[in-house]
């Protein structure tokens, strides 16, 4: 079943807990820490993979997890890493962050792999924290939580030529007939409901990608008859061939046909019309089709007579696709880079007056530092509030008329004002 959208949410793995532990061992006096890191969560990867041409394995898994890290182990051991989740994407797979609709991967090579969410880092165990002045630290951190993001994922196929046209244009007979493509064949308009790839062996050492679209109508751009499902497969291929169907029966004005399509093109997207264009003339052994062929001589696009079933001209236009398609370079698309660093500065904190009354600390970079802090452990709490003070969250809340004794809350969390 072909499917070419699907809304799914992603979630790294946890950082491990880091370790407090110290040597215990015979003869040995002074054994000092010996508490271990926590291994890294495991990052959600995806991998292109030539072989796929639908998205409809992420509807029945719509929340990807990646395995956390392993907490640290006694022995400066280390915690064992997560697993990284990898999860294969057809080509032309397209990863959309939903809420801002953000385009940040673009899979348009085959084995391109990129780490869509990484895993959360480990924390460090007791060993860490061992200075001169405290050889012997009681205090470790938990690992970083995953993190997790809500994606669009849209596949549009990745082919250097389009066939588009009317319903029963003849695409699907084309395209079985030069290239290794099979699709249903019938009479009957929207034979054709999903892409069909296939690919065009011009000699012994040239080739190139052909997609047969579904068939347009009238107001595809408007929606109609899943205009914009067609529509949208469109845009990734560098050169098209739009068919008119010659057979007098099927089509009475063929220039009327050309101009329906060109319309639904330019009013979903001008720049499709930029695109190196070959008219097709298609059926022309059926009654008729010479003088209907002849009503297309005004266009100023080349037009190319051919006919599936004798096969008159097909090597031409293959040839010609081929030139055409040597000479137009890759389309490439704008994608926003994802980076993994510590929010800036002036995001590391706010405060806030709430509406109870008491203040409120946030910020990216804190609440980072702030669910790494083991809250059982009197060692990492004294270790948390010596960290306010350095991020100068203190005096600030000072200066704001925050007293000894007064709450304040931290990422949902209530703690009292001390000295």
């Amino acid at each position: 079943m072909f499917k070419d959208q699907v809304d799914i949410t992603v979630t790294s793995g946890k950082g491990g807990n880091g370790m407090v532990a110290f040597r215990r061992e015979k003869y040995l006096e002074f054994g000092g820490p010996s508490g271990g890191d926590g291994g890294d969560g495991g990052s959600i990867i995806f991998e292109a993979n030539e072989s796929i041409n639908t998205l409809i394995d992420f509807s029945y898994n719509r929340h990807l997890k990646a395995e956390n890290g392993k907490d640290g182990l006694n022995k400066n051991k280390t915690g064992a890493r997560g697993n990284d989740a990898v999860f294969q994407v057809p080509l032309g797979t397209q990863v959309f962050i939903r809420e801002t609709n953000e385009l940040i991967f673009d899979f348009h090579f085959k084995g391109q792999r990129e780490i869509i969410v990484k895993g959360g880092k480990g924390g460090r165990g007791n060993v860490s924290f061992k200075t001169h002045k405290n050889p012997a630290p009681n205090i470790s951190e938990n690992g970083d939580l995953g993190e997790t993001l809500n994606l669009r994922l849209e596949l549009k196929v990745l082919a250097d030529v389009g066939l588009i046209g009317l319903p029963n244009a003849g695409k699907s007979t084309l395209i079985s007939s030069i290239s290794n493509a099979k699709p249903e064949i019938a009479s009957y308009p929207f034979t054709t409901l999903n892409p069909h790839l296939g690919i065009v062996y011009v000699d012994d050492l040239k080739s190139f990608v052909m997609a047969d679209l579904p068939g347009l109508i009238s107001g595809a751009s408007d929606g109609i008859g899943l205009g914009f499902n067609f529509l949208k497969h469109i845009e990734r291929c560098r050169v098209l061939a739009h068919l008119i169907s010659m057979d007098p029966l099927e089509n009475e004005d063929p220039v009327a046909s050309f101009h329906i399509i060109n319309e639904e093109l330019r009013k979903y997207n001008e720049e499709l019309l930029k695109r190196p264009m070959v008219v097709v003339a298609t059926k022309m052994d059926m009654p008729g089709a010479d003088e209907n062929f002849k009503k297309l001589k005004n266009l100023d696009y080349e037009i190319i007579p051919i006919s599936s079933i004798t096969k008159e001209n097909l090597n031409t236009l293959k040839y010609k696709l081929y030139d055409l398609v040597e000479k137009e370079p890759k389309i490439t698309l704008k994608v926003v880079e994802r980076t993994y660093k510590m929010a800036k500065e002036e995001e590391f904190y706010v405060v806030t007056l709430a509406d109870d009354g008491v203040y409120e600390v946030t910020g990216k970079g804190l609440e980072k530092v702030f669910n790494r802090i083991d809250f059982n452990n009197p060692d990492a709490v004294l270790r948390f509030a010596r960290q306010l003070k350095s991020y100068g969250i203190d005096a600030e809340l000072r200066s704001l008329g925050v007293k000894k004794g007064d709450e304040v809350r931290i990422f949902g969390y209530l703690f009292e004002m001390a000295d």
